[in-house]
């Protein structure tokens, strides 16, 4: 099986590789992987795999990272919400512009790929109702959700002609991302695995009973790959899915790390809320996803989960 990853050199996206180079797709292995990213360091060393250096906006990436026919697309790369917003135009090139083209490059070559596209929560803007649910409106009130919401569409449109065989996930927030997560408003999420861990104390910009979504990098790469090769058919005519999530408050994850690393770890975190943060990232209401579920698309379980796999490795 051939399959391309642009954004591979990302947090999801090296997850994503080393995945799909373990353990295959689909119960077949995948005979070659072509990466495409800004920089692909990180990944593991493999013959199979094709790297294509670039930023997905730059003209001839695309074509370099399509010289070889896919037969699965996971379209990955993307500039996050806080660097969107400081440069939109060129973000709208990224996330947006690119996407156009890629789907353009795949109608052209003919050979209707599985195209799984990440989207994300951010579509659905601020303030949230009362409850989100899969016939929830997006109204976005980023650019970054709102370039994903117009790719949405031109993935489903792309479905449609028949170009590709396309599924957009709206991701949540996904952890635990290493490093400080630059350009990311929601960074704090994922410090806070990091430094309960370590025993570092670590101040969040929400407060303690402030509500997120929240999912393990590993359970989002099980439902990506789940994506690639569920029946096409039963999605709905938008072809995006909602993936669940679980509902927690920051204090009943700090609980759950602090079971985890020790009962210390509880008293490293002070809360200072920032008004514009804690409406963004942790004022969410609950999250139903029964049709994702009825699909096979599933969140972490628990809080317990959450902390293991979101730091496994």
């Amino acid at each position: 099986m051939r399959v391309l990853v642009t954004g591979a050199g990302g947090f999801i996206g090296r997850a994503l590789v080393q995945r799909l180079l373990a353990s295959g797709l689909g119960g077949q292995p995948v005979t070659r992987l072509t990466a495409c990213d800004l920089s692909l360091q990180g990944l593991p060393t493999d013959e199979r795999l094709r790297p294509v250096p670039g930023s997905v906006a730059e003209p001839g990436v695309l074509e370099q990272a399509l010289a070889e026919a896919a037969e699965v697309v996971f379209h990955l790369a993307s500039m996050p919400g806080g660097a969107a917003e400081r440069a939109p135009v060129q973000a709208r090139r990224v996330n947006l512009d690119a996407t156009a083209r890629l789907l353009d490059l795949l109608a052209a070559a003919g050979d209707r790929p599985r195209l799984v596209f990440a989207s994300t929560v951010a579509v659905y803007g601020d303030p949230l109702p009362c409850a989100v649910d899969e016939s929830t409106p997006p109204r976005p009130s980023l650019s970054y959700g709102a370039h994903k919401l117009a790719a949405e569409v031109l993935v489903a449109d792309a479905t449609r002609r028949g170009d590709v065989a396309g599924c957009s996930l709206r991701l949540p927030g996904i952890v635990a991302r290493p490093g400080d997560g630059a350009g990311l408003i929601s960074a704090f999420m994922s410090r806070l695995f990091w430094a309960l861990r370590d025993g570092v104390p670590l101040v969040l910009p929400v407060s303690a009973q402030g509500m997120a979504w929240w999912m393990s990098v590993g359970c989002c790469v099980d439902n990506l790959l789940h994506a690639a090769c569920a029946d096409a058919a039963a999605l709905a005519p938008s072809k995006v899915v909602q993936l669940p999530a679980l509902h927690l408050s920051m204090q009943e994850v700090i609980d759950a790390l602090a079971r985890a690393h020790g009962p210390d770890r509880a008293a490293l975190v002070r809360f200072e809320p920032d008004e514009h943060v804690q409406r963004l990232f942790a004022s969410y209401p609950p999250l139903l996803t029964p049709e994702a579920e009825r699909l096979g698309f599933r969140h972490d379980g628990n809080a317990g989960e959450l902390v293991r796999r979101a730091t496994a490795g």
